[in-house]
């Protein structure tokens, strides 16, 4: 019987150990994040333009301690270029992941919560918007509303919430079959208390998640937009401008224009993609097989 408890124990304090070691990956994947992206974006917006202005002497050069990542045919450091190019993404992917989530948070919701008809035409929708090839929509919209930072936004926003909405309705489902969620509707209250109080409280976990996973997509998203020319105006630094105009000169050996900024974009895009996997581990432990 002791043996027994003791092996019971046992178990309790290795799954406790586990949730703590990754809620310490947790803490260190955020604090490394928040650390980079705001070093990335307070550096790109404190450095000054005067920095990559075209220098015809500087021109071409290769990686060095006085350019890290080389400076391509007009001069221009491309650390600097890079560092406020990445500040622009950063911006991006922020406010139009924050918006498409926000999008997919209502539609779930409603989706669940509403009417039959409601619920059919939004799934119906999400099958159109995901049925269409997600860079072709992108592109669709973006032009249609100006190409730009306005079009960039508004593509990305739009066209990114499906999948996280799905979910969310899928959990706001399995809520509403819940004993409580009964019992609350025999004490009289309404259904948009129901969701304020009950419903909206469980998918805060969800909406982070989201959130977070969406975020590198939006940054991808933008770069490409920006790289086939329907995002950003070349006057606006951009790692998708660099990227675009790096393609001009690979064939001449100057592959530090396109491997410094492309490899600086997908660290952070593999470092939020690891932070969500993370919060998720930490938020249902029981998930992971690992």
């Amino acid at each position: 019987m002791n043996q027994t408890t003791d092996s019971v124990r046992s178990q309790q304090s290795g799954l406790k150990r586990t949730v703590m070691n990754r809620r310490t990956k947790l803490i260190f994947f955020v604090a490394l994040i928040f650390v980079v992206l705001s070093g990335i974006y307070l550096a790109g917006n404190i450095i000054s333009d005067d920095l990559i202005v075209a220098d015809f002497s500087q021109k071409g050069l290769k990686p060095s301690w006085k350019h890290p990542f080389g400076t391509d045919m007009l001069g221009r450091d491309m650390l600097v270029r890079t560092i406020k190019g990445l500040s622009v993404s950063i911006t991006v992917g922020t406010v139009a992941s924050s918006v498409s989530a926000v999008i997919a948070l209502i539609v779930g919701v409603v989706a669940a919560t509403g009417a039959a008809w409601m619920d059919n035409f939004i799934n119906w929708l999400i099958d159109l918007v995901m049925g269409i090839p997600h860079t072709v929509l992108l592109i669709l919209i973006s032009f249609a509303c100006g190409k730009g930072l306005k079009g960039v936004l508004i593509g990305v926003a739009v066209t990114h919430w499906t999948g996280l909405a799905r979910i969310i309705r899928s959990e706001v489902l399995q809520i509403r079959s819940q004993q409580y969620i009964e019992v609350s509707r025999k004490l009289g209250h309404s259904s948009w208390w129901i969701t304020v109080n009950h419903i909206l409280p469980h998918m805060i976990p969800q909406f982070i998640i989201g959130l977070i996973l969406m975020f590198p997509h939006a940054i991808m998203h933008e770069s490409s937009l920006t790289f086939l020319g329907f995002g950003l105006s070349p006057e606006q630094p951009a790692v998708g401008i660099i990227l675009s105009e790096s393609m001009k000169y690979l064939s001449t050996g100057m592959w530090w224009l396109a491997f410094f900024p492309g490899l600086m974009l997908v660290i952070i895009v593999l470092l939020f993609d690891r932070l969500g996997e993370n919060l998720k581990k930490i938020i249902d432990p029981y998930s992971s097989h690992e």
